[in-house]
């Protein structure tokens, strides 16, 4: 394997090791700090990150307003408050090596206020902010009232480009680098656009080389680029390295590091990375956010999918096909099904999932009554953790503070679901119940020797394997 050598990121000489920040308790302050410790780039999550009481008890999120707006304040407190313990436990393990990062998604709520009261609360703790899931203009902006450097995450070329033009030319000096996240290959929110097939992978190498080639156009030669997805084994990018084509580049691991000692996420959810096959991560279209994620296709994301092929459109009034009548909710209101989605809605009927639930788009789904009493009491104990939601119809933007369409229950909610399972992977059910997000070379943990007999190595210990090779 080739030698790796420290780059210069942000200001500093570093190891070109980044660890990926991973939202809602799963990147922590432990975990970067030790991965800065080993040398590296450690990125804790700044997502509705945890706190905890004099005792040093974790202090669980609730929420007691009785508006999604009053609840919506609530949970920005909780946010920034969170992202500043996070950001003090990185600063003291790292003890002064690496970098330490805070990753924030633009789609969060209050993106800015919450990471602009986390860089007040922690101020020259934080090294840099690395944020994604959408067009996040204002984050250089952000990064210059702070003096720190900023790392957007894109999936193309032509992302940088809009980002660049619009905003980030006014303040090139703190850009520390620009994080390519391969919508086909890394886990959680993928930036997959319009032209592009989730079903039809693209090689990552000259999407990499088309953007390196518009940053040198912009006189940004020297700033690396962080490769996000599908790292495993540095050996396996070896053309990548010292390749006077990309220039600078660093690799972002995302999904390793949930497989150590030092990771927070529990042990039922590490024995189940280790069980993983190839083919048990799915990218899926059922995020409330509208963007496609990857999840391992555990019995939370068969139930989505279930739910959304138990799907007919319906019209208010008789029209072409659709003449079957059909009386939806309590009151039996009339629709109008074609006649064999009404025959399939029987079906459908006698096998339990006997609610049918409307969605934005004129079709109904079906539900057990238990899943249905589910879905609407998780959309009306929404507490606004997106700038906007399509299962609850929030958004952050007055003054309806709404989305103007109707909630979805094809989705879910996403804060409920990534908190149960950010501090209950003890428990077995509560893995196979929720959300896990997940990079699509999870598979591999079950099948690397390094992992063999369930060895669960410590961050140090990741990081130096990954230095040497296999």
């Amino acid at each position: 394997m080739k030698a790796i050598n420290a780059i210069r990121m942000g200001g500093v000489e570093v190891l070109p090791l980044v660890e990926g920040g991973k939202g809602v308790a799963i990147s922590n302050g432990i975990s970067a700090g030790h991965w800065a410790a080993g040398g590296g780039v450690g990125t804790f999550s700044a997502v509705n990150a945890d706190s905890y009481d004099a005792e040093g008890n974790w202090i669980p999120q609730l929420y007691h307003g009785r508006t999604r707006r009053d609840r919506h304040e609530e949970l920005i407190a909780y946010a920034i408050q969170g992202g500043i313990t996070q950001a003090r436990r990185a600063y003291e393990l790292a003890a002064g090596k690496g970098r330490v990062h805070a990753n924030i998604l633009w789609e969060m709520a209050g993106a800015e206020r919450v990471i602009t009261g986390v860089l007040e609360g922690a101020r020259g703790l934080i090294n840099g902010l690395t944020c994604g899931a959408g067009m996040p203009y204002r984050l250089s902006e952000i990064a210059a009232r702070f003096g720190v450097h900023y790392y957007p995450i894109v999936s193309s070329a032509r992302a940088f480009n809009a980002l660049w033009k619009r905003a980030y030319h006014k303040a090139a000096a703190l850009l520390g680098g620009v994080v390519y996240e391969d919508p086909w290959l890394a886990g959680g929110h993928n930036g997959l656009s319009n032209t592009e097939d989730p079903h039809k992978p693209e090689d990552p190498y000259p999407r990499v080389h088309a953007l390196r080639k518009l940053m040198r156009e912009f006189g940004l030669g020297d700033t690396p680029i962080i490769m996000a997805g599908g790292v495993w084994w540095l050996e396996e990018w070896e053309d990548w390295i010292d390749n006077p084509e990309l220039g600078p580049i660093a690799f972002q691991f995302g999904t390793r590091p949930l497989l150590t000692q030092e990771s927070p996420i529990g042990d039922a959810w590490k024995r189940r990375l280790l069980t993983l096959k190839e083919g048990d991560i799915f990218l899926n279209h059922f995020s409330p956010t509208g963007f496609y994620s990857s999840a391992v296709n555990n019995g939370f994301i068969r139930e989505l999918r279930e739910r959304n092929e138990r799907q007919v459109a319906y019209t208010t009034e008789p029209v072409g096909e659709h003449v079957a009548e059909y009386g939806v909710g309590p009151r039996k209101r009339i629709v109008f099904l074609t006649q064999p989605d009404a025959e399939r809605a029987r079906g459908w009927e006698a096998e339990g999932f006997s609610e049918a639930m409307r969605t934005p788009d004129s079709t109904l789904i079906f539900v057990t009554p238990e899943k249905a009493r589910e879905i609407l009491a998780d959309q009306t104990a929404c507490m606004a953790c997106l700038s906007q939601c399509r299962f609850s119809n929030w958004s952050q933007e007055g003054p309806e503070y709404s989305t103007g369409k109707k909630a979805d229950p094809r989705s879910f909610c996403i804060q409920k679901t990534l908190q149960t399972i950010g501090h209950s992977g003890n428990d077995a059910a509560a893995v196979e119940d929720n959300l896990m997000f997940s990079g699509h070379n999870a598979f591999r943990f079950g099948s690397d020797p390094f992992y063999s007999n369930g060895y669960v190595p410590t961050v140090r210990q990741l990081v130096e394997r990954i230095l040497t090779g296999r």
